[in-house]
């Protein structure tokens, strides 16, 4: 059968993308023994809506499940609302396992951490993912008095979880993934920063550090800060808290983990106290659980709600009613991979309810991403999906009975009579429905307006954001070869013949300043129950005082977590699948030029006044020369060497974006501010002076765009994970 003719059998009559239909098939639709498709699009969501609607008679033998059968159908269909992946997939289906993730206990004991191993397994094996905190876990180098011995610490348990789930194959259909946490006062907890900074340990894992309030508050005193054995409860020895701190975001701006999570205001958002603190949650950081809960979730399509250039209200409510009702019917109708799980999931019956398709909704709404404008839809929109969400919540609470935990919750005694779900709302990374979907993802900005997607042994085909082209045909700008220019780096910013209305309104989470990603992400944190799942893009030549920076507006800002990634930081390994090492090559420096022509700058430094002068050739950037006032000996001569170094470098052919990544963010005991910025030492502060020069005199630097290693298409950074959207690979499901 053709692409053509196959892309139509699977899409049927419904308005899906030639990347939804790839996706569906690679990873959704039923196949036979051999591999083979066998069902639709169509088939899959009445497959899914017949079974989902099946549970209306566990409550009312006389409901009416072909009329509900029919809404759930259409909510899918129409593109309206997909719940998680493991619905589509296994709904009515054999494995009948809906879930996305779930949290499991993990004790300081060898049958507890080896149960957990155990249960670990039989989810991965039924297509779930799994969160842990390790930090009831002794120490390393803590006594065992069963054995007389000495503990080996969290980190090489994490080791073996690791392993489990690499082991385990998933059916073919998602990849295991781990969320691993550890307390922030923990004795291990400097080893467990830096454990992923080797990206080839612990793949099957994102790492999360549990911050508290007190300890951000010992970071902002520049105060000590105890680490606690959480065997014996005392305090093992003090750190300084702003340097602890400071590891963190060093790792994090040179690999992207750890992320953080904000343990307090987890908790002081936990619905149900009364079972006990929230110390995990799934994968991606959007789902804090108790152990033995489940993620069911499912998210709203935005971009469809948009009529005439206003959001259409009512439409919305609609959709919210239906999603929730059948998300709680996921729970009902799900095949739980373990009893424990079955009976805390059906207690509380948490869902999350979230959304994606926000950035083609502002661009319909004639709104830019970075602006107040879109921070305060963004509160308008979830605001109303949140009230919405609970007011049917507590609709099938009238007909079905509250959750059974509900006495002493946070609901009970506050007006709220009634609820069916201890949450409701969850912003989930949408990765691999929003494909299916054909939005953009999450609450993410653009990633690109245009890129090329690669079909078949190699051919390109350039794919545009439909609005976009659209836009560029009504407004007369439209031309085949300014789309493929567009997609070399996915961005029009530079693109001087569009008009600026439309460059301001189509920018792309790498012009988005990470100011503006921390203030959508708290804008609708401000009215989720769970989490929101929201990837920090920064540019390659951000700092780690940038990063630090994000983290502090984060806490003030009263998120629950939050993931940075500064681009080209982590894709070397993605490029490098399947790779064949090259022999080394030696460089020979161009030789210095009789004259070169520059300038000198005078940045103050911790150690004095440092005069940087950068020169160039006719071929570019060729030598730096820094001086500072009277300074001799070795300090003077540490400077002139550093000069040297990065004059070779830059006749070696090195570029001076690399030099600044090297050199920035080495710290001395002397910083100082300067304008507003940190520097933190002089060869941090040769570096600012090369950044200055560079963005006067080079071009903007584009976006690094990693390969799939499954279909050669571009991936993005989405919440932790790499998600292509060319075929649905993913690292995290």
């Amino acid at each position: 059968m053709g692409q053509l003719a196959e892309s139509r059998t699977i899409a049927g009559e419904l308005p899906l993308s030639p990347n939804a239909v790839v996706v569906l098939k690679r990873r959704y639709l039923k196949k036979d023994d051999n591999g083979e498709v066998t069902e639709g699009a169509q088939e899959m969501f009445r497959r899914v809506a017949e079974t989902i609607a099946q549970v209306d008679r566990d409550y009312d033998p006389q409901a009416e499940v072909a009329a509900t059968t029919r809404k759930f159908y259409e909510l899918m269909a129409g593109l309206y609302f997909m719940p998680n992946s493991p619905t589509l997939m296994n709904a009515g289906r054999e494995l009948g396992q809906l879930s996305a993730c779930f949290v499991l206990p993990v004790e300081d004991s060898i049958e507890s951490i080896f149960d957990a191993i155990k249960h670990t397994a039989i989810i991965h094996k039924s297509g779930g993912g799994t969160g842990f905190s390790f930090s009831r876990i002794r120490p390393e180098n803590d006594g065992v008095l069963s054995t007389k011995g000495v503990a080996s610490g969290p980190i090489s348990f994490m080791n073996i979880f690791d392993v489990a789930t690499e082991t385990i194959k998933q059916g073919g259909t998602r990849r295991g993934a781990n969320m691993g946490i550890l307390r922030i006062d923990h004795p291990d907890i400097e080893r467990f920063i830096t454990c992923k900074n080797d990206t080839k340990r612990l793949t099957n894992f994102n790492i999360s550090v549990g911050l508290t309030d007190a300890f951000m508050d010992a970071v902002k005193e520049k105060a000590d800060f105890p680490l606690i054995n959480p065997r014996t409860r005392e305090e093992v020895k003090r750190v300084r808290a702003d340097q602890l701190f400071d590891l963190i975001v060093e790792s994090a701006w040179a690999t992207g983990e750890p992320g953080i999570i904000f343990l307090d205001a987890i908790n002081r958002a936990n619905t149900l106290p009364h079972l006990g603190e929230v110390e995990a949650t799934n994968p991606c950081g959007e789902q804090p659980l108790l152990p033995y809960e489940s993620c069911n979730l499912g998210s709203l399509n935005l971009a469809k709600v948009v009529k005439n250039g206003t959001v259409d209200y009512t439409l919305l409510r609609k959709i919210v009613h239906t999603a929730v009702h059948f998300l709680d019917n996921v729970i009902d109708a799900n095949n739980f991979p373990l009893e424990s799980i079955k009976e805390r999931t059906l207690d509380n019956r948490k869902i999350g309810l979230g959304v994606m398709g926000f950035a083609d909704m502002l661009i319909q709404l004639g709104i830019s991403y970075n602006t107040d404008e879109a921070v305060a839809v963004g509160e308008e929109v979830m605001a109303f999906i949140q009230k919405e969400a609970r007011q049917a919540s507590a609709h099938l609470a009238d007909r079905r009975g509250n959750f059974r935990y509900y006495a002493g919750s946070r609901f009970d005694g506050n007006g709220v009579g009634r609820m069916r779900n201890a949450t409701t709302t969850t912003i989930a990374p949408t990765g691999t429905i929003s494909i299916i979907a054909g939005c953009s993802s999450g609450i993410e900005p653009l990633f690109a307006v245009s890129y090329v997607r690669r079909v078949l042994e190699g051919t390109e085909l350039v794919e545009v954001h439909p609005y976009f082209e659209e836009l560029a045909k009504e407004r007369g700008f439209y031309s085949t070869e300014l789309m493929r220019q567009i997609a070399q780096s996915g961005s029009i910013r530079d693109f001087k013949e569009i008009p600026k209305d439309v460059r301001r309104r189509f920018v792309t989470a790498h012009e988005v300043s990470p100011v503006w990603h921390i203030r959508l992400q708290a804008a609708f944190q401000k009215y989720t129950d769970n989490a929101v799942s929201k990837t920090v893009n920064f540019p390659h030549q951000a700092t780690p005082e940038d990063v630090r920076q994000v983290y502090l507006q984060a806490f003030e800002m009263g998120l629950k977590g939050v993931t940075i990634y500064r681009d080209g930081s982590r894709d070397q390994q993605v490029l490098s699948f399947g790779a064949k090492p090259k022999e080394l090559e030696y460089i020979t420096p161009r030789p210095r030029p009789a004259r070169t022509t520059g300038a000198t700058e005078l940045i103050n430094t911790g150690c004095g006044k440092l005069y940087v002068t950068v020169n160039k050739d006719d071929l570019g950037f060729c030598e730096v020369f820094a001086q500072m006032g009277k300074t001799g000996g070795c300090a003077s001569s540490q400077i002139e060497s550093t000069g040297r170094l990065i004059s070779l470098a830059l006749r070696s052919g090195v570029k001076i974006d690399a030099i600044i990544k090297q050199i920035t963010g080495i710290r001395c005991p002397s910083s100082i501010w300067q304008n507003g910025h940190q520097v933190l030492s002089c060869p941090d502060a040769i570096a600012k002076v090369l950044s200055n020069i560079a963005q006067v005199e080079a071009p903007a630097p584009t976006m690094i765009m990693a390969s799939c290693p499954d279909c050669g298409g571009t991936i993005e950074h989405e919440s932790g994970c790499l998600v292509c959207r060319g075929c649905g690979f993913s690292r995290c499901s």
